[in-house]
């Protein structure tokens, strides 16, 4: 392929290099119908500006890197397509990159983001993420980052959350005006504070309703589809089978319902199921799986915004806390026909 330059341009003018940089600077000190004939001739030639150069005058490359998790959930992809519509809109180009749930290779593509100086990053830490030493040293040092959905508390910075404990609660509140009453959680990871959070609404919403609790209905689960699979198994095997689940995200919960499904278990009749977040394949299974969605788009959205403001605001931003709200999308794996 043939790159023309602004030499080239010159050349074929017969005038300085000067002057055609002027032109393309809009500068005053060039006549019109000269800067008229050299964007012309430059069309014509098929010029296109260099955009490194841009980059390196600029001292920015205009380009953002997004971390996430996993694909596997549409929640991240949604997110993803909501923050490049401001990215975009802004003249940014977005690097994205996934951690397959593995802290090492979280680490690994935050470095290499910064390798490719990008101008901040925009992140979801995996379910492994405890060590957050390198995060706090990139936020010491004026790197611009926002989190989003996972989250360390220990970690002063921008944060996009969503309101996990109130959505917790009505989602087991749901189960409970049903007319469930012994109810299992299935828990997401530990070291996430959205775990916490969605526990304590499964825990509150009891509180509120006089429901006995005990320790054997709070299961650690993790956030697939194999780990809600393998926890039915063994509340199945334990002959201690719930009238409900409650689970931390949509996978466990159809990893969960698959398993009581192969085994004879009718859903809703026999046991009632409802996720979190609001994924596509909930909504196709059968039965359909009630879920809390969560506003993925303009999580995005908001965390492009604040990323942005921080990167041309550096010396007066201060981090920011963002708490959204979502729904719940009742469908046919919690709700009895009689009711």
């Amino acid at each position: 392929m043939i790159y023309i330059t602004i030499k080239d341009i010159a050349k074929k003018l017969n005038i300085s290099i000067a002057t055609v940089s002027r032109a393309f600077n809009n500068k005053n000190d060039i006549k019109l119908e000269t800067k008229k004939l050299i964007l012309k001739t430059a069309k014509e030639m098929g010029y296109r500006p260099n955009p490194m150069a841009k980059k390196l005058m600029q001292k920015r490359s205009l380009t953002i890197g997004i971390v996430v998790p996993e694909f596997l959930n549409s929640f991240f992809p949604e997110v993803i397509i909501g923050a490049q519509e401001i990215l975009f809109q802004k003249g940014y180009q977005v690097l994205i990159t996934q951690s397959n749930e593995n802290y090492e290779t979280e680490l690994i593509n935050v470095k290499a983001l910064e390798d490719s100086m990008v101008d901040g990053i925009i992140i979801s830490q995996t379910s492994e993420t405890k060590n957050v030493d390198y995060y706090q040293h990139l936020i010491n040092s004026g790197f611009p980052i926002v989190f989003f959905n996972r989250v360390c508390d220990e970690i002063s910075a921008s944060k996009i959350l969503f309101n996990d404990y109130k959505w917790a609660f009505f989602a087991t509140e749901h189960l409970i005006n049903q007319g469930y009453k012994n109810i299992y959680h299935l828990k997401g990871k530990e070291s996430l504070s959205l775990t916490n959070d969605r526990m304590k609404g499964f825990v509150d919403a009891h509180a509120k309703h006089k429901l006995a609790l005990s320790k054997e209905q709070i299961i650690p689960t993790g956030f697939d589809i194999e780990d809600g699979k393998r926890v039915a198994d063994a509340i199945i095997n334990s002959g201690k089978i719930p009238d409900a689940i409650f689970a931390s995200n949509d996978p466990s919960a159809i990893g969960a319902m698959q398993v009581f499904k192969k085994r004879g278990f009718v859903i809703p009749k026999d046991i009632a199921f409802v996720g979190f977040t609001e994924s596509r394949m909930g909504a196709i299974i059968d039965p359909p799986l009630t879920s809390v969605l969560q506003p993925a788009k303009e999580i995005g959205r908001q965390a492009a915004r604040i990323l942005i403001e921080q990167i041309e605001n550096p010396v007066n931003y201060k981090p920011q806390i963002i708490v959204l709200n979502g729904q719940l999308n009742i469908r046919e794996s919690s709700v009895l026909e009689q009711n």
